[in-house]
């Protein structure tokens, strides 16, 4: 059964957000928070009218407006103009006047409220997908980097082995050629010795 959804509400950056989620919890990880903004006073719960018909418009979907300004919230929301003037600091004390208003005294639609649930949780599974298709995706490029590595280790642990069968055939070549010139000097000291030795005889 779909959970009664909450129109919840916090500023992050040059933003005021607002979603209609089931949770705090289920606020938190749309907004992308890494702490809790509702236990630090950066988050409450909207009884704004608007805000409220904003939100459960786009149930699950994060809607935004230039902070602390009374503009309509929307998923596309325009940077604020007055960035320069010290004007958040004005408008954020504006917009904790507009967080103030009473609770809307229009009775609930019972069917609204269910639709509105099942569209979060529609919202939700589809963030769910793409979450895991982006994490698919990274996965897919680690194994291909990873690949890639495996391939140019395995071309330089060949290219090792063939140098040192190369450098070993040559050592081998080294070492019979001196002892082919060993022997050839061994074979020409006793020859020269012989030869010598006849020439002496000859002188006489």
């Amino acid at each position: 059964m779909a959970r009664k959804l909450k129109t919840y509400q916090t500023s992050l950056g040059f933003f005021d957000l607002a979603i209609a989620a089931p949770s705090m919890k289920a606020a938190l990880e749309a907004w992308g928070a890494d702490s809790n903004l509702f236990h630090q006073g950066a988050a409450n719960e909207s009884h704004d009218p608007d805000v409220i018909a904003a939100t459960m418009a786009k149930p699950g979907v994060v809607l935004r407006r230039p902070v602390g300004t009374d503009r309509p919230f929307s998923e596309h929301a325009e940077l604020p103009t007055d960035l320069g003037d010290g004007g958040p600091t004005k408008a954020a004390r504006k917009s904790k006047g507009h967080k103030a208003k009473k609770p809307s005294s229009r009775p609930v639609d019972k069917a609204a409220e269910r639709k509105a649930a099942l569209a979060f949780e529609k919202e939700q599974k589809q963030r769910e997908r793409q979450r895991a298709s982006e994490e698919a995706a990274r996965q897919k490029d680690r194994e291909r980097r990873q690949q890639a590595v495996d391939k140019a280790q395995a071309a330089l642990d060949r290219a090792e082995q063939e140098h040192a069968r190369r450098a070993a055939a040559i050592q081998a070549e080294v070492e019979a050629l001196e002892k082919r010139s060993q022997a050839e000097q061994a074979r020409w000291d006793k020859e020269k010795a012989r030869l010598e030795a006849t020439l002496r005889r000859a002188r006489g």
